[in-house]
């Protein structure tokens, strides 16, 4: 087991690494003076020449990049005073002359608009997108596996029928078309009905209660990124079920007179789950970043709006920092899926 888990440290290690290294490339082969950018286009010389010291613009390539590892990485090496404390938090471990190796969160530098730390923004949209991922993807869940189970049970009749029309059509259509149509029907056309809005925040502002949580702000944005993961859950649902339904012990079971929903949710449902199980957990991550066009279209402030955003508005190092986290999300949680297969299914090996 600890064999195991090493080994896909390291990959997730080796995968971060590459990331790291394409998105540096990437963003600095773009046009604009980050100076500039950081400090505005009337600013003097000696500011912009204090901000390219600050970010080692005044270096070479491979300088610049070893310097972002070295933001990045929680274990790293910078000069022991109280400006670099402040600006890193740090805790000291050796100190090395003039300078320590210490152990920090990782760095991920300022915005060019906002002058505030990259990190201090991802901690404020990052929780929003967390609960709309999570939630839709329970949503997404719950009904998708409903319907593929009650798909495979009903088979070839206009159960079945209808929820492969709904699966096809969920896959068919894409976010932001999806998000256009359900903003203009549920939060335009019948709003009166259902009393949601076409755009909105999961937070707003109460003149006598200050900043409280709107939850109906949710429902829609919900709704829509969980429609295509809904849609693939309930196909592999019914073609796992279908499979278990057909093997030996499940007929044993049903001459040994087992009742239907014990054989069904039992036996049949829980060595049916691990595709599902695969489904979930890259669509989770996949949300995260799918996100984006969603929360944009309905006005919701999470990583997807501020990522837009900033992007539109040339803000690179936001832009660089949501991309980093999106790609940690992913690896974490495809080392934990590799683990919990172990639990679903005694026949996977951890090896």
């Amino acid at each position: 087991m600890l064999q195991y888990a090493i080994k896909k440290f390291l990959y997730g290690l080796a995968v971060m690494a590459g990331v790291v290294s394409v998105v540096f490339v990437l963003f600095n082969v773009l046009p604009g003076d980050p100076a500039r950018m950081t400090m505005g286009q009337r600013s003097d010389v000696q500011s912009l020449e204090a901000v390219r010291k600050e970010f080692g613009l005044d270096k070479s390539r491979p300088v610049q990049f070893f310097l972002y590892l070295n933001d990045l990485s929680p274990l790293s090496i910078h000069p022991d005073n109280e400006e670099n404390l402040e600006k890193y938090h740090y805790l000291k471990l050796i100190g090395i002359g003039n300078e320590a190796i210490v152990l920090k969160w990782p760095y991920l530098r300022r915005s060019y608009q906002t002058k505030r730390e990259v990190t201090s923004i991802l901690r404020e949209t990052v929780p929003n997108t967390f609960i709309l991922a999570l939630t839709a993807m329970i949503f997404a869940t719950i009904i998708g596996v409903f319907l593929g189970v009650l798909s495979a049970v009903h088979k070839d009749t206009w159960i079945d029928k209808a929820a492969n029309s709904f699966a096809i059509l969920g896959i068919s259509a894409p976010s932001f078309f999806a998000g256009i149509i359900i903003a203009w029907l549920f939060g335009f056309v019948w709003s009166d009905y259902t009393g949601l809005n076409m755009s909105g925040s999961l937070y707003s502002y109460d003149p006598f209660k200050g900043e409280i949580m709107t939850w109906k702000n949710l429902w829609l944005p919900m709704l829509t990124l969980g429609l295509r993961p809904l849609a693939i859950i309930v196909q592999l649902t019914r073609s796992a079920m279908l499979d278990v339904l057909a093997q030996d012990y499940i007929r044993t079971a049903r001459a040994k007179g087992l009742g239907r929903n014990a054989i069904i949710y039992k036996h049949a449902l829980k060595n049916a789950l691990n595709p599902v199980i695969t489904a979930i957990s890259g669509w989770f991550a996949s949300l995260l970043a799918g996100s984006f066009f969603v929360e944009y279209i309905f006005g919701y402030n999470g990583l997807g709006r501020t990522t837009v955003t900033a992007l539109e508005m040339s803000d690179f190092p936001v832009v660089m920092g949501s991309i980093l986290f999106i790609a940690f999300i992913f690896v974490l949680i495809n080392i934990l899926v590799d683990v919990l297969y172990a639990f679903v299914d005694p026949r996977v090996k951890l090896a």
